[in-house]
Order: structure tokens, then C-alpha cells, then sequence
């Protein structure tokens, strides 16, 4: 969470959450809450090309997103 801009998502009380990022989770809610773990992958990887990351590289920093807590 230390490199996520808003420091985390916000729980539904208001405060941040130490498990989820402002760009998965507001208001104690999934922001996307019907997305895949490959769509996520494919969304995390265009993101990071899109910063000038390799596609290569992209593909490894995605590996351990199914082993995330949302997917379990």
C-alpha cells in the first residue's frame, strides 16, 4: 500500500484498508467486483506497458496476482 497514491482503499466506515488498493476497494466494496484473475492480469499488464515496462516484465509482476486474498 506504501506505493498506492490514495495509501489504500477505504473501508465501508471510512477507513483505509490495509488489505485492498484504492484501485480495487471503496466504500468496503470490490470496485470491479465481477473481474477475473486473468482480466485482472491482462489489466495490470497493459498498465505496466503502458508506464514502458516490457511485456516480459509486465508478465512476471502479474505471476502472483491469483494469490492474492480476492482469489482466494
Amino acid at each position: 500500500m506504501h506505493r498506492d497514491e490514495l495509501g489504500g482503499g477505504t473501508n465501508a466506515d471510512g477507513s483505509k484498508s490495509l488489505m485492498f488498493c484504492s484501485h480495487c476497494w471503496k466504500d468496503g466494496k470490490f470496485t470491479e467486483p465481477d473481474i477475473t484473475v486473468v482480466e485482472m492480469k491482462e489489466k495490470v499488464k497493459q498498465k505496466l506497458q503502458s508506464f514502458g515496462f516490457p511485456g516480459f516484465i509486465a508478465g512476471i509482476f502479474t505471476r502472483k496476482i491469483p494469490k492474492l486474498e480476492r482469489w482466494k
